[in-house]
């Protein structure tokens, strides 16, 4: 008689899944319950989490695999695959047959494992006072949760000597690449909320808190107070807040104003009795508390102006100064500047193409690859903006982004194309095979470029300024630190400015954690500048359509 109740064992399974990554090879114990889960899904639970940058809705390509030998069920129409060469399948919509084995490959741009290029420097241009914000506090942490990366950092509150630092990706980016789809997460699965914060907190903040400690030589109980910036969704998920108002319209936000927690409340671990977690204010749903940190340390907020902040990360987001006037906006650029949907996208890790230059008559591109090597895995986006200038330049690129005609006549194998068009290769030997741009990848980047662009030229206009007026650009953000200015004014992405206009500043969402941290009069001010802003419904606005579309072709 079979046995029952809480012991009984599983059925034995006769499907053996083997894995061929970068590392080597190695066979996945299975059970009953993993024919159901998707093999995305499968794989994170046994130590192999890919890119699943959508969510796992297949809309991305980062979670992709090549299947070497077997088959595999895809769920939603009951297709099934066969093995064949140059698979690219999206792991998150397949599933195994039982009784069926296979052999799946995994390329090192789906490996959700490279060290992320988090930007932990930043640049103060405003004087600070020591008033720390807990004057009892003798070591404080200011943390940048970003949507992709969060950057933690240690301080000696009586000097403001930075101690330790340290950073990864957000966990959440497990659950979806942006935050729209961590809202309709949220929206669809009241357990969402918890789930995303756990992963913040319990998952990433508390595991850098405890890296940077052992750094600085102290433990997590000598750390006495906690400043966190990020923008407002990133803000309602840590404090375990249900983000879903902010994904309908109005837009409304549950809070934006500066709000503290104990750190147990969160899921955190450090400091002792009375030690608090202080949540900084933002202005607006889509120009967050990590704004008003940055107007604050690039010292926007005492200029005149015409100034503007932009900050082109996962999001892009957009304020502009003139006098007493504050005017903020976000644009929908997506995370195509991180790689996300594009052929050979990646983020800025390791072994990532960061820069392109090419010759066109005969055809060559010449790459810098993050920490050298030779077979690079990916290309990111600092590359991508060289390739829009570059192919442009060069004549291999046309003003709407399909390939020359002319170039594609003498190009030969350099240009293929298939089911989604042409694509040209960069370097025939990747570390997963041939690295492609393709015209569908250029028409991604475009719309990314027109919404900053646009964006720019909108908000400019409501302050009545042009960019040749704009004493300064500051461009925030790890993109901005490893971009060729010239080439992001050339190919339209920062349009009409000249080098010498921008202030690269770095991560000055963790810079105004940092000062609010040591200076509790800088908290004051970001209260008000978030009182003063006007935020910006770019949709809204009488011209904008025209200047995206116009922002759509490449100068």
């Amino acid at each position: 008689m079979p046995s029952s109740g809480p012991n009984r064992r599983p059925p034995p399974i006769k499907t053996h899944l083997h894995l061929e990554t970068p590392d080597g090879r190695t066979e996945i114990g299975l059970n009953a319950g993993d024919l159901r889960l998707p093999l995305s899904e499968l794989l994170a639970h046994r130590g192999h989490p890919l890119n699943t940058r959508c969510a796992g809705r297949g809309l991305c390509g980062g979670c992709e695999i090549g299947l070497r030998a077997g088959r595999l069920r895809r769920p939603s129409d009951g297709a099934i695959i066969e093995a064949g060469p140059g698979d690219r399948l999206r792991s998150c919509q397949l599933q195994l047959i039982e009784g069926t084995d296979a052999t799946l490959t995994v390329p090192a741009r789906s490996l959700l494992r490279h060290e992320p290029a988090v930007v932990a420097e930043f640049k103060v241009n405003v004087p600070w006072a020591h008033d720390p914000l807990d004057p009892q506090a003798r070591i404080g942490a200011a943390v940048d949760i970003g949507t992709t990366t969060v950057a933690l950092l240690l301080c000696d509150l009586a000097t403001g000597r930075v101690l330790g630092e340290a950073s990864a990706f957000n966990a959440q980016i497990r659950q979806g690449e942006d935050v729209l789809t961590r809202i309709q997460l949220c929206y669809q699965n009241p357990a969402g909320v918890k789930q995303l914060q756990h992963a913040v907190t319990v998952e990433t903040i508390q595991p850098l808190l405890a890296e940077a400690c052992a750094e600085a030589g102290i433990t997590p109980a000598d750390v006495g107070v906690m400043t966190v910036a990020a923008n407002t969704t990133m803000q309602h998920l840590l404090a375990g807040v249900d983000p879903s108002p902010l994904g309908v319209h109005p837009f409304q936000p549950v809070f934006l104003e500066h709000r503290t927690y104990a750190p147990a409340a969160l899921g955190l671990a450090f400091g002792g009795a009375g030690t608090l977690v202080h949540l900084l204010p933002g202005p607006a749903a889509y120009v967050g508390a990590d704004l008003a940190a940055g107007l604050v340390a690039t010292g926007m907020m005492y200029d005149d102006g015409p100034v503007l902040l932009v900050d082109v990360g996962t999001n892009g987001e957009i304020i502009a100064k003139v006098g007493d006037r504050l005017v903020g906006c976000a644009t929908a650029a997506g995370p195509a500047f991180e790689g996300a949907g594009l052929t050979s996208g990646t983020r800025g890790v390791k072994g990532a193409i960061e820069r392109i230059a090419l010759q066109a008559d005969p055809y060559v591109a010449e790459l810098g690859i993050i920490g050298g090597g030779t077979r690079p895995i990916g290309i990111c986006g600092s590359a991508y903006v060289d390739f829009l200038w570059e192919g442009r330049r060069r004549g291999i690129v046309q003003g709407n982004g399909r390939l020359e005609e002319a170039f594609v006549a003498r190009a030969g194998a350099a240009v293929q194309a298939d089911e989604y068009g042409r694509k040209l290769q960069l370097h025939p030997r990747g570390a997963n095979g041939p690295i492609w741009i393709s015209e569908v990848d250029v028409a991604r980047l475009l719309q990314a470029k027109a919404a900053i662009a646009a964006g720019i030229q909108t908000l400019l206009g409501l302050i009545g300024a042009a960019p040749r007026d704009v004493k300064t650009l500051y461009l925030a953000g790890g993109f901005g630190l490893h971009l060729s200015l010239d080439h992001a004014i050339g190919c339209g992405l920062l349009p009409g400015f000249a080098p010498e206009q921008i202030q690269v500043v770095g991560n000055t969402s963790l810079g105004g954690a940092f000062l609010a941290l040591n200076d509790r009069s800088l908290l004051a001010e970001m209260q008000a500048a978030c009182a003063r802003m006007e935020s910006i419904e770019l949709n809204l606005q009488p011209g904008f359509e025209d200047a995206y579309i116009d922002q759509l072709m490449l100068p």
